[in-house]
């Protein structure tokens, strides 16, 4: 069994959200969710791309056709983000919006309990356990290969001037996004954590800031807006989305 949680906030500055979530089969464009699901299951964090044509319509229709994929070990993960890719481009092309675009990060639990990581973009994915946050995903960005390359270092990466620059991601019209997609080892265990975020949380926070917070003696909603709540506090201009995913031990 997995209990979920999620928020989604326009935050301090912007006057509309252009994230979303997916818990199941329900998408989330506004407002707070938490319910208990059973494998297999797709939970999932979309950020419509500031600056393009209509990214609270992107991210909300990459979560509407991603809640339609049924996770198993035959699932060809890459190939079901790349058709949702592809829809995006033609809905866009078709209704005017050209270059309809949003990031996609997720976790898919198969029924046997396997947990699949599957991003594009910069949304990012943490595991959570005994007190350490660790990044899962890999962030599709200049910032981050700025860093691979060793230009620049890990603090410097997270208030960087070009922190905004992305690789392709979902309905981009010029070029198609490379999904990323690792089975996470070992799965998910009691008392894990898996917590997926827009980028108007994880440039608003240090790793540390996140582990505090999970820290708290609080449930996982309290906890989430209090890093939704920290996250304004510390000057985030972008819509703020985080979403918890914990793993119950059924009796």
């Amino acid at each position: 069994m997995l209990y979920c949680c999620g928020i989604t906030d326009k935050g301090a500055v912007c006057d509309h959200n252009e994230d979303a979530f997916l818990i199941g089969k329900a998408v989330v464009t506004d407002g707070v969710k938490e319910c208990n699901e059973k494998a297999p299951v797709i939970a999932a964090v979309a950020d419509g791309v500031a600056g393009e044509a209509s990214g609270e319509v992107a991210s909300k229709m990459a979560l509407e056709l991603l809640a339609a994929v049924k996770p198993s070990p035959k699932t060809d993960y890459e190939e079901k983000i790349l058709d949702i890719h592809y829809t995006l481009q033609k809905y866009g092309e078709s209704h005017r919006k050209a270059n309809m675009q949003t990031t996609l990060c997720a976790l898919a639990v198969e029924a046997d309990g396997r947990a699949v990581m599957i991003n594009v973009g910069d949304s990012r994915m943490y595991l959570y356990r005994g007190g350490k946050a660790k990044q899962l995903s890999k962030d599709q960005s200049l910032v981050q290969m700025l860093y691979e390359q060793g230009h620049i270092t890990p603090e410097q990466r997270q208030g960087h001037a070009q922190k905004n620059v992305i690789f392709p991601v979902l309905g981009n019209g010029m070029e198609d996004p490379v999904p990323q997609v690792s089975v996470i080892e070992g799965g998910l265990v009691h008392g894990d954590i898996i917590l997926l975020c827009s980028d108007g949380l994880s440039d608003s926070l240090t790793i540390g800031e996140i582990e505090d917070s999970l820290a708290e003696p609080k449930r996982l909603p309290k906890r989430l807006a209090d890093m939704v709540e920290r996250a304004v506090r510390n000057g985030s201009s972008d819509n703020i989305t985080a979403l918890g995913i914990t793993y119950l031990k059924e009796e």
